[in-house]
């Protein structure tokens, strides 16, 4: 373990130390956290417990110290026997351990402290992170020691690994994972698609192009970029110069042109590719056809080229008629909760790109963290980039959140961090190069803490220096406000006041900035996503502010439809700048008297377009508000919430609020009948689809102009850089790719639900022979590598007999029976085997990428 990193504080992070007390020696105290049970005898309530062990050279007594951490938010109940420290939630998802009186540990002597808490943990990333001690001399003094001596123990009971007894979803063991994967094999090369996500038409002819040198790419004007980008992937692929050359080929070529192409009633983004003796001939409706066209040609290219660079290269004669199925086709991406470099984003971006993504909704501001810089708020960065320790929540800082620790930038901590105006420039040219379009977001009226923080931090210099007026300009809070609430995620203080003309002067300000950048990287700003999620019951009802502009608002009884009003006034100004105005499910709707959601009818028909996350809770909301006039966005969150982790396995990360989310979920989904593919419910009860949605309202024919797209959701809670972040998205991107661009697949029209998982059976096993023989080993060359989930094998052992399977055909599975971790040189399993004693299995990709290992024992 490494060494307790010891900060000493006074005032902020600042003096030096003249304590009585030898606090170097808090380096030695250690923590332990153990899920004690999910099953206490009451519904939904779970058991933790900490051991603090102290190895320090003094005494910790109930005034000089509490160690802080963040968890999951969730409500901590009142222990029913005394204990010697209690948990105590601060904001958000902070909490503090605190002693109580007549705490006494002894150097040497170690402490167990249980605590309840609702709604169950499950996961190993459930666990308290970023832990640190502040103690406290007898002074005014304070001292942060950073915990790094700290466990946390395995999740391997049932208690622990179930969220109650209504949890069903079974956890995947080795036999489970064996039954789910029997209704696989190996297909003949003729039986996987040649491409991901399938194009339209593929048509396969004799002959082959063997390319043995460097063709000239030759380009239609107006199709500079593409030439360029085509050459500089063909160069890192074969390590030679394809020369660029404007205009027709004189020869063999590699030949991007654009031209009529008009595919399944499609002209916009459609594409011809042609695979000949006169070399490769690329024709696009448009530049973005051409660009996608480039994508499938390198999809073609077979592994070897990649695995080997500069080896020749042979290409089969064909021809690809291709189209997208839907004009959007978007990822989202939080780097609030957690900060992803620029240089992260950009392999974000190439990965969309080969998979024919072209919205890129940059989620930049949060609760936790601002990650843009503008021009002229400066506290947007300096106090909303960072997070720190912080004495009380009405610091204008950020306290730490999601384990990002008490020192803001300290290494691998991902909480702090923002773009430079340039970056961001950067950004935008870069995805503009890939025809992405990057939607921005500023999510108000909550999710707002990290802008009113900052705001409040110029509030306060300003006013120092007598400038009130300007103070007041972008001020967003109500000061007076005195409402109570807790947001979905625990936060007490993170919604702006929708009653003050200086919020939406901030909100102006920051749009203004963005289109300036925008401008300068030659673009156009034409959407701005507003967010509008998750405001809570409670807020603005006791707001003087928010009282006197309801006395002039009587049509609203309800502080709570706030909301719509807000809307409605940021539309007006938005909509002078002619932006499409983009939002969460929640800008379209209106609460009623019982609270509940119903489709608004004042924004349908204007230039707003609803993203639709919401089919575990209220199923057929999406249908109905395009049924009401609203453009929208399906993000199905048991389909496409790629922060849900893989599987139920306590290692996997992730969260599970909605379910578990793995690649055959994103691949199964019928956008205009997404009934058929919501199976179960978050807690992994079946549904029954004939009974439970009989009297939910489908959309309607004339209505499906309506569904826009489809969006994948990346949220930023659990990812700690960029190594999780490619786990947690590769190769889901991949299944949900199919399910934006690839036609309508003929399982989705049949009605009888029995043929109809048939047909999805087969469909299923042929797109997952295409993830195990070519998508996931090329992940390991493109973009100089991916870090990509290799899923773990199944496993069962009868009669002394190991039985093992793949849940993507084409992956070696290989074994030891030592207790030995499984290399690529251990024992390739190639069918039932006599095996003695515990087993161990890995499943190995073409690039020889690893996956976890399985355990099985012999009976």
């Amino acid at each position: 373990m490494r060494t307790i990193a010891l900060i000493l504080i006074l005032g902020w992070f600042a003096g030096a130390c003249t304590s009585r007390i030898d606090y170097e020696s808090a380096e030695k105290i250690a923590v332990r956290w153990e899920l004690v049970s999910n099953m206490t005898g009451n519904p939904g309530e779970f058991e933790a417990r900490f051991t603090i062990v102290n190895h320090s050279a003094f005494r910790l007594h109930d005034d000089n110290w509490t160690l802080f951490f963040n968890i999951a938010p969730r409500p901590i109940l009142p222990n029913p026997s005394p204990q010697p420290a209690v948990v105590e939630h601060i904001n958000g998802d902070w909490y503090k351990l605190k002693p109580e009186p007549g705490f006494l540990l002894a150097p040497g002597d170690s402490i167990e402290i249980r605590y309840l808490g609702s709604s169950p943990v499950i996961k190993e990333t459930d666990a308290p992170l970023g832990l640190y001690f502040v103690f406290y001399d007898r002074g005014s003094e304070k001292h942060i020691a950073v915990v790094s001596d700290y466990r946390i123990h395995p999740f391997d009971r049932p208690e622990q690994m179930n969220r109650g007894a209504a949890d069903r979803e079974p956890v995947p063991d080795a036999d489970f994972l064996y039954r789910r994967n029997l209704g696989l094999r190996e297909l003949p090369d003729a039986g996987v698609p040649l491409v991901l996500p399938s194009p339209v038409k593929v048509t396969g002819r004799s002959g082959q192009l063997d390319i043995t040198e460097a063709l000239p790419i030759a380009y239609q004007p107006g199709l500079e970029n593409e030439a360029g980008f085509l050459a500089a992937k063909i160069k890192a692929i074969s390590g030679a110069d394809f020369p660029l050359q404007a205009g027709a080929a004189t020869g063999k070529a590699l030949t991007l042109k654009l031209g009529n192409v008009v595919i399944a009633g499609r002209d916009a983004e459609a594409y011809t590719l042609e695979i000949d003796t006169k070399g490769v001939t690329i024709t696009g409706s448009d530049p973005a056809g051409v660009f996608y066209g480039i994508q499938s040609l390198l999809a073609l290219l077979p592994l070897e080229a990649y695995k080997h660079p500069g080896e020749p290269v042979s290409l089969s004669h064909m021809r690809i008629e291709d189209a997208p199925r839907f004009a959007f086709r978007s990822l989202h991406l939080d780097v609030s909760r957690n900060f992803q470099t620029a240089e992260t984003v950009r392999r974000v971006l190439d990965i969309m790109a080969f998979y024919k993504l072209n919205h890129f909704l940059f989620y930049t501001t949060e609760d936790e963290g601002w990650r843009v810089e503008i021009d002229g708020l400066p506290e947007l960065t300096s106090v909303g980039a960072q997070r720190q320790h912080v004495d009380g929540m009405e610091s204008p800082a950020l306290h730490p959140a999601y384990g990002s620790g008490p020192v803001a930038y300290a290494e691998d901590t991902h909480g702090s961090g923002y773009y430079t105006r340039q970056e961001f420039i950067d950004i935008l040219r870069y995805a503009r190069e890939r025809h992405i379009k990057v939607i921005p977001v500023l999510n108000f009226p909550g999710h707002a803490r990290a802008a009113i923080k900052a705001m409040e931090a110029r509030y306060n210099r300003l006013m120092e220096e007598g400038k009130e007026a300007e103070a007041e300009e972008y001020r967003l809070i109500d000061p007076d406000d005195r409402s109570v609430y807790l947001s979905a995620q625990a936060y007490k203080d993170n919604v702006v006041s929708v009653a003050r003309e200086s919020t939406y002067r901030f909100y102006e300000k920051v749009v203004d900035e963005l289109a300036n950048m925008y401008a300068e990287a030659g673009l156009v700003l034409d959407i701005f996503h507003t967010g509008g999620d998750e405001v809570p019951e409670g807020a603005w009802t006791a707001s003087p502010e928010a009282a006197e502009l309801l006395k002039t608002l009587p049509e609203i009884s309800d502080p709570k439809n706030l909301q719509a009003y807000f809307f409605g006034e940021l539309l007006k100004r938005l909509e002078q700048r002619n932006l499409r105005v983009d939002g969460w499910e929640e800008v379209a709707l209106l609460k009623d008297e019982a609270g509940r959601y119903v489709p608004n009818p004042d924004f349908a028909g204007r230039s707003v377009v609803a993203y639709i996350w919401n089919n575990v809770f209220d199923y057929d909301l999406g249908y109905r508000l395009a049924n009401s006039g609203y453009p929208v966005v399906l993000c199905n969150v048991s389909n496409f919430y790629f922060d849900l982790a893989y599987t139920k396995d306590p290692v996997e990360p992730g969260l599970y609020w909605g379910g578990f989310v793995d690649v055959r979920d994103a691949w199964t989904f019928a956008p205009y009948d997404y009934f058929k593919t919501t199976f179960k419910t978050p807690m992994g009860r079946p549904i029954d689809m004939e009974k439970e949605f009989k009297d939910l309202e489908r959309l309607k024919p004339e209505a499906r102009k309506n569904i826009l797209g489809l969006e994948a959701q990346l949220w930023g809670e659990t990812l700690k850089g960029r190594a999780m972040l490619e786990y947690y998205l590769l190769p889901k991107l991949a299944g949900f790719a199919e399910s934006a661009w690839a036609p309508e697949r003929a399982w989705e029209k049949i009605e009888n639900r029995t043929a109809r998982e048939a047909a999805m059976a087969e469909g299923w096993n042929a797109f997952a022979n295409a993830l195990g023989r070519r998508e996931l080993p090329r992940l390991s060359y493109l973009n100089r590598g991916y870090n990509y989930r290799v899923p773990h094998p199944g496993a069962r052992i009868e009669n002394g007999m190991l039985m093992a399977n793949a849940e993507y055909p084409g992956l070696e599975i290989r074994y030891t029976t030592d207790g030995s971790e499984p290399q690529r040189i251990s024992t390739l399993y190639a069918g039932p085997v006599a095996v003695d004693g515990t087993v161990m299995l890995r499943c190995f990709d073409a690039a020889g990428k690893a996956s976890r290992s399985t355990v099985v024992g012999s009976n």
